[in-house]
Protein backbone atom coordinates (compact mmCIF):
# COMPACT_ATOMS: atom_id res chain seq x y z
CA UNK A 1 0.00 0.00 0.00
CA UNK A 2 1.14 3.52 -0.72
CA UNK A 3 1.97 5.63 2.28
CA UNK A 4 -0.34 8.61 2.75
CA UNK A 5 0.76 12.16 3.55
CA UNK A 6 -1.24 15.31 4.20
CA UNK A 7 0.42 18.64 3.42
CA UNK A 8 -0.99 21.98 4.58
CA UNK A 9 -0.27 25.12 2.62
CA UNK A 10 0.04 22.91 -0.45
CA UNK A 11 -0.98 25.57 -2.95
CA UNK A 12 2.46 27.14 -3.43
CA UNK A 13 6.08 27.35 -2.34
CA UNK A 14 7.54 24.73 -0.05
CA UNK A 15 4.20 22.97 0.45
CA UNK A 16 3.53 22.51 -3.26
CA UNK A 17 7.11 21.46 -3.99
CA UNK A 18 7.05 18.93 -1.15
CA UNK A 19 3.69 17.48 -2.19
CA UNK A 20 4.84 17.08 -5.80
CA UNK A 21 8.10 15.43 -4.78
CA UNK A 22 6.32 12.99 -2.47
CA UNK A 23 3.99 12.05 -5.33
CA UNK A 24 7.06 11.37 -7.50
CA UNK A 25 8.42 9.12 -4.76
CA UNK A 26 5.25 7.03 -4.66
CA UNK A 27 3.30 8.59 -1.80
CA UNK A 28 -0.42 9.27 -1.94
CA UNK A 29 -0.65 12.96 -1.09
CA UNK A 30 -3.57 15.11 -0.02
CA UNK A 31 -3.16 18.87 0.09
CA UNK A 32 -4.94 21.42 2.24
CA UNK A 33 -4.92 25.12 1.38
CA UNK A 34 -7.11 28.19 1.75
CA UNK A 35 -7.21 28.71 -2.02
CA UNK A 36 -8.53 26.02 -4.35
CA UNK A 37 -5.90 25.01 -6.89
CA UNK A 38 -5.40 22.46 -9.66
CA UNK A 39 -2.72 19.95 -8.69
CA UNK A 40 -1.63 16.45 -9.61
CA UNK A 41 -2.76 15.30 -6.17
CA UNK A 42 -6.15 15.59 -4.41
CA UNK A 43 -6.58 18.76 -2.40
CA UNK A 44 -9.08 20.26 0.01
CA UNK A 45 -9.92 23.93 0.44
CA UNK A 46 -9.81 24.80 4.13
CA UNK A 47 -8.33 27.26 6.59
CA UNK A 48 -5.98 25.45 8.97
CA UNK A 49 -7.26 27.69 11.76
CA UNK A 50 -10.69 26.01 11.52
CA UNK A 51 -9.70 22.92 13.45
CA UNK A 52 -12.90 20.91 13.19
CA UNK A 53 -13.05 21.32 9.40
CA UNK A 54 -9.50 20.05 9.03
CA UNK A 55 -10.21 17.22 11.48
CA UNK A 56 -13.10 16.17 9.21
CA UNK A 57 -10.67 16.12 6.28
CA UNK A 58 -8.34 13.84 8.25
CA UNK A 59 -11.27 11.50 8.91
CA UNK A 60 -12.26 11.50 5.24
CA UNK A 61 -8.70 10.73 4.10
CA UNK A 62 -8.47 7.88 6.59
CA UNK A 63 -11.78 6.43 5.39
CA UNK A 64 -10.59 6.64 1.78
CA UNK A 65 -7.11 5.25 2.29
CA UNK A 66 -7.29 3.19 5.48
CA UNK A 67 -4.20 4.91 6.81
CA UNK A 68 -2.39 8.23 7.30
CA UNK A 69 1.39 8.12 7.61
CA UNK A 70 2.46 11.75 7.79
CA UNK A 71 1.30 15.29 8.38
CA UNK A 72 3.41 18.18 7.12
CA UNK A 73 2.38 21.36 8.92
CA UNK A 74 3.59 23.87 6.35
CA UNK A 75 0.86 26.53 6.17
CA UNK A 76 2.02 29.85 7.53
CA UNK A 77 2.03 33.61 7.18
CA UNK A 78 4.35 36.52 7.87
CA UNK A 79 3.89 40.00 9.25
CA UNK A 80 6.49 42.72 9.50
CA UNK A 81 6.71 46.07 11.21
CA UNK A 82 7.60 47.63 14.53
CA UNK A 83 5.83 45.97 17.45
CA UNK A 84 4.58 49.36 18.66
CA UNK A 85 2.67 49.73 15.40
CA UNK A 86 1.59 46.13 14.79
CA UNK A 87 -2.18 45.73 14.72
CA UNK A 88 -3.53 43.35 17.41
CA UNK A 89 -5.62 41.52 14.79
CA UNK A 90 -2.45 40.77 12.81
CA UNK A 91 -0.75 39.42 15.93
CA UNK A 92 -3.74 37.17 16.55
CA UNK A 93 -3.77 36.00 12.94
CA UNK A 94 -0.11 35.01 12.81
CA UNK A 95 -0.23 33.20 16.16
CA UNK A 96 -3.34 31.26 15.10
CA UNK A 97 -1.90 30.31 11.70
CA UNK A 98 1.73 29.64 12.53
CA UNK A 99 1.46 28.11 15.99
CA UNK A 100 -2.04 27.37 17.26
CA UNK A 101 -3.01 25.53 14.06
CA UNK A 102 0.17 23.44 14.23
CA UNK A 103 -0.69 22.38 17.79
CA UNK A 104 -4.36 21.67 17.07
CA UNK A 105 -3.77 19.78 13.83
CA UNK A 106 -1.04 17.69 15.43
CA UNK A 107 -3.51 16.76 18.17
CA UNK A 108 -6.19 15.74 15.67
CA UNK A 109 -3.87 13.66 13.46
CA UNK A 110 -2.26 11.65 16.26
CA UNK A 111 -4.91 8.90 16.56
CA UNK A 112 -4.20 7.97 12.92
CA UNK A 113 -0.42 8.28 13.18
CA UNK A 114 -0.32 6.06 16.25
CA UNK A 115 -1.83 3.30 14.11
CA UNK A 116 0.71 3.69 11.32
CA UNK A 117 3.68 4.71 13.50
CA UNK A 118 3.85 7.75 11.30
CA UNK A 119 5.38 11.17 11.64
CA UNK A 120 4.72 14.87 11.90
CA UNK A 121 6.93 17.36 10.08
CA UNK A 122 6.53 20.94 11.30
CA UNK A 123 7.96 23.76 9.20
CA UNK A 124 9.67 26.19 11.56
CA UNK A 125 12.37 28.66 10.48
CA UNK A 126 15.89 29.77 11.23
CA UNK A 127 14.04 32.96 12.19
CA UNK A 128 12.75 31.01 15.18
CA UNK A 129 16.33 30.68 16.44
CA UNK A 130 17.69 34.03 15.23
CA UNK A 131 15.42 36.83 16.62
CA UNK A 132 14.48 39.07 13.71
CA UNK A 133 13.71 42.73 14.48
CA UNK A 134 10.61 44.04 12.71
CA UNK A 135 9.53 40.41 12.35
CA UNK A 136 9.33 39.69 16.06
CA UNK A 137 5.91 38.01 15.86
CA UNK A 138 7.08 35.71 13.07
CA UNK A 139 10.21 34.75 15.03
CA UNK A 140 8.13 34.15 18.16
CA UNK A 141 5.69 31.80 16.42
CA UNK A 142 8.43 29.84 14.64
CA UNK A 143 10.37 29.49 17.88
CA UNK A 144 7.18 28.13 19.41
CA UNK A 145 6.84 25.58 16.61
CA UNK A 146 10.37 24.31 17.16
CA UNK A 147 9.98 23.96 20.94
CA UNK A 148 6.51 22.43 20.57
CA UNK A 149 7.89 19.85 18.14
CA UNK A 150 10.56 18.72 20.59
CA UNK A 151 8.07 18.46 23.46
CA UNK A 152 5.60 16.52 21.31
CA UNK A 153 8.35 14.17 20.13
CA UNK A 154 8.90 13.06 23.72
CA UNK A 155 5.19 12.53 24.34
CA UNK A 156 4.57 10.34 21.30
CA UNK A 157 7.85 8.43 21.13
CA UNK A 158 6.44 5.36 22.98
CA UNK A 159 3.83 5.02 20.20
CA UNK A 160 6.42 4.96 17.42
CA UNK A 161 5.41 8.40 16.13
CA UNK A 162 8.30 10.65 15.11
CA UNK A 163 8.31 14.47 15.07
CA UNK A 164 10.77 16.77 13.33
CA UNK A 165 10.98 20.54 12.94
CA UNK A 166 12.42 21.71 9.62
CA UNK A 167 14.21 25.08 9.76
CA UNK A 168 14.57 26.64 6.32
CA UNK A 169 16.56 29.80 5.93
CA UNK A 170 15.99 32.28 3.12
CA UNK A 171 13.79 30.64 0.49
CA UNK A 172 12.57 32.08 -2.80
CA UNK A 173 8.77 31.82 -2.64
CA UNK A 174 5.65 33.97 -2.86
CA UNK A 175 5.86 34.26 0.94
CA UNK A 176 7.89 37.43 0.40
CA UNK A 177 5.16 39.33 -1.46
CA UNK A 178 2.41 37.87 0.74
CA UNK A 179 3.94 39.24 3.95
CA UNK A 180 1.66 41.69 5.75
CA UNK A 181 3.50 44.92 6.62
CA UNK A 182 2.23 47.20 9.37
CA UNK A 183 3.76 50.59 8.84
CA UNK A 184 3.27 54.25 9.56
CA UNK A 185 5.11 56.51 7.14
CA UNK A 186 5.43 59.17 9.83
CA UNK A 187 6.82 56.72 12.37
CA UNK A 188 10.17 57.06 14.07
CA UNK A 189 10.76 53.40 13.09
CA UNK A 190 9.95 53.84 9.40
CA UNK A 191 13.42 54.27 7.92
CA UNK A 192 14.97 51.40 9.90
CA UNK A 193 11.98 49.13 9.33
CA UNK A 194 11.98 49.65 5.56
CA UNK A 195 15.71 49.01 5.36
CA UNK A 196 15.47 45.89 7.53
CA UNK A 197 12.51 44.35 5.71
CA UNK A 198 14.06 45.26 2.34
CA UNK A 199 17.24 43.39 3.32
CA UNK A 200 15.20 40.35 4.36
CA UNK A 201 13.18 40.39 1.13
CA UNK A 202 16.34 40.59 -0.98
CA UNK A 203 17.89 37.67 0.92
CA UNK A 204 14.73 35.62 0.49
CA UNK A 205 14.59 36.16 -3.26
CA UNK A 206 18.26 35.12 -3.49
CA UNK A 207 17.66 32.12 -1.26
CA UNK A 208 17.15 28.41 -1.78
CA UNK A 209 14.45 27.14 -4.11
CA UNK A 210 11.33 25.45 -2.67
CA UNK A 211 12.44 22.25 -4.42
CA UNK A 212 15.70 22.29 -2.48
CA UNK A 213 13.83 22.53 0.81
CA UNK A 214 11.37 19.84 -0.35
CA UNK A 215 14.27 17.44 -0.95
CA UNK A 216 15.41 17.89 2.65
CA UNK A 217 11.86 17.30 3.93
CA UNK A 218 11.54 14.13 1.85
CA UNK A 219 14.85 12.81 3.16
CA UNK A 220 13.60 13.32 6.70
CA UNK A 221 10.31 11.64 5.79
CA UNK A 222 12.17 8.49 4.77
CA UNK A 223 14.61 8.31 7.69
CA UNK A 224 13.98 5.56 10.20
CA UNK A 225 15.14 7.83 13.01
CA UNK A 226 14.72 11.44 11.88
CA UNK A 227 16.39 14.28 13.80
CA UNK A 228 14.33 16.46 16.12
CA UNK A 229 15.51 19.53 14.21
CA UNK A 230 16.82 19.85 10.67
CA UNK A 231 18.13 23.14 9.30
CA UNK A 232 18.28 23.66 5.55
CA UNK A 233 21.44 24.86 3.84
CA UNK A 234 24.97 25.70 4.98
CA UNK A 235 24.18 29.32 5.86
CA UNK A 236 21.31 28.25 8.10
CA UNK A 237 23.47 25.65 9.83
CA UNK A 238 26.19 28.24 10.39
CA UNK A 239 23.74 30.80 11.80
CA UNK A 240 22.38 28.27 14.28
CA UNK A 241 25.92 27.22 15.19
CA UNK A 242 26.73 30.84 16.06
CA UNK A 243 23.86 30.93 18.57
CA UNK A 244 25.48 27.99 20.35
CA UNK A 245 28.96 29.45 20.68
CA UNK A 246 28.15 33.14 21.09
CA UNK A 247 26.55 34.89 24.02
CA UNK A 248 22.95 36.04 23.67
CA UNK A 249 24.14 39.64 23.77
CA UNK A 250 26.63 39.03 20.96
CA UNK A 251 24.02 37.30 18.80
CA UNK A 252 21.68 40.27 19.22
CA UNK A 253 24.55 42.64 18.39
CA UNK A 254 25.23 40.77 15.13
CA UNK A 255 21.54 40.73 14.21
CA UNK A 256 21.29 44.45 15.00
CA UNK A 257 24.18 45.24 12.67
CA UNK A 258 22.52 43.31 9.84
CA UNK A 259 18.82 44.04 10.35
CA UNK A 260 18.50 46.62 13.14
Amino acid sequence: MKKVAIVTGANSGIGLATANLLVEKGWKVYGISRRKIDTNFPSFQADVCVTEKVAAIFEEVFKNEGRIDALINNAGMGIAGAIEETKPENVEAIVKTNLTAVINLSSKILPYLKLSKGRIINISSVGGIIPLPFQACYSATKSGVEVFSRALATEVRPFGVKVCAILPGDTKTDFTKSRVIDENKDSSYQQRMKKSVGKMEKDEQNGKSPKYVAKIICKVMHKKNPPLRKSVGFVSKFEIFLTRICSTKLVNFIVRKIYG
